[in-house]
């Protein structure tokens, strides 16, 4: 029993943890890991309420989803500045 609130308290931790940096942190890209960090901790109580069923929805729809998705945009939004600025910087130079 003693183990189990343990357990509850430091994912409880880990989960304020990351959403506040979701919130705080200015990197786009960090903030999708910490998202994944936030998602796979409410995962992780849901395995102990013994709801294993959502837990595995939470990891599939949410982590394996959304976060994906959200990856996808910053490298593809990441890749488009980049190539932008270096055209920019072409054309300067000459």
């Amino acid at each position: 029993m003693v183990y189990e609130t343990i357990a509850f308290a430091l994912f409880a931790l880990i989960t304020l943890g990351c959403s506040l940096g979701v919130v705080l942190v200015e990197d786009v890209w960090h903030s999708a890991l910490l998202l994944g960090g936030a998602l796979l901790s409410v995962a992780v109580h849901y395995v102990m309420m013994q709801a294993e069923f959502l837990a595995a929805m939470q990891i599939l729809v949410y982590v394996g989803g959304v976060l994906i998705l959200i990856t996808f945009a910053v490298m593809l939004t990441k890749s488009t500045s980049t190539a932008e600025s270096a055209s920019t910087t072409e054309v300067r130079e000459t």
